[in-house]
């Protein structure tokens, strides 16, 4: 039996790249998903894909992370459907565009911020509540190896990925205690939908879902706090 077998998993940014390829994985191994995405056309695909992978339980649901409201919504009907999260992935992200720091107005900057920092926050808070009730949980947070580099033209979402890794960091020693197992995890250059142009040299989603699958299904006494990898053709800054 697997470690996430009729736990339940829930899922951000599940209907491209990498929170797709980790929704079809989790499937596979008989979770209950309650899953999330912007793009409801392709957020449905994968929700049939997954139902027919062998998905224990499945509700999702199409929404803006920038939306307080709508977030609650889905936590309170994933819920109810399912019950509290086993397990809470924090997959979604979003860059607008690559532009300098003098070049981004104050409510690009601002959208940033809700959805890669404010949102994850959101979920992490409620998530908590449900874990420390039951005793034990597990919380990974993809965030980015910008967060390790300076990179120009990035800043505004180099802030909002560094402030994210700042509140795991935190809230890691806060979960401790109640036996929640907290993961940050920095994929390098990856082959997907959220950058412009194909770049078949850098990571396939499928290998990053990999990679946060194996950090899901670790032995519950070993807690891996960060894991970071990248394409082999990416150097090492």
């Amino acid at each position: 039996m697997s470690s996430v077998e009729g736990k339940t998993v829930y899922l951000t940014g599940a209907s491209h790249g990498i929170g797709r390829a980790l929704a079809l994985r989790l499937a596979r191994e008989g979770t209950r998903l309650a899953l999330c995405g912007r793009d409801a056309a392709s957020l449905g695909s994968v929700e049939k894909e997954a139902r027919a992978s062998g998905a224990a339980g499945l509700y999702a649901s199409s929404f803006d992370l920038r939306d307080e409201r709508a977030i609650l919504e889905f936590y309170r009907g994933a819920r109810s459907a399912l019950g509290p999260p086993h397990v809470l992935v924090s997959n979604a992200g979003y860059n607008s565009r690559k532009a300098g720091i003098c070049d981004v107005a104050t409510d690009e900057f601002d959208s940033l911020i809700a959805v890669n920092l404010r949102a994850p926050f959101i979920l992490i808070r409620e998530a908590f509540k449900d874990m420390k009730a039951r005793g034990e949980g597990q919380v990974a947070v993809v965030l980015s190896t910008t967060c390790r580099h300076s990179f120009e033209t990035m800043g505004a979402y180099t802030a909002a990925k560094m402030g994210l890794e700042g509140l795991v960091d935190v809230f890691r020693k806060e979960a401790r205690p109640h036996n929640i197992r907290v993961t940050s995890i920095y994929p390098g250059g990856t082959d997907s939908n959220f950058r412009k142009n194909p770049r078949p040299d850098y990571l396939r989603p499928e290998s990053v879902a990999e990679a946060v699958f194996c950090a899901l299904t670790l032995p519950g006494d070993l807690a891996m706090h960060e894991m970071i990898f990248r394409p082999m053709v990416e150097k090492d800054f």
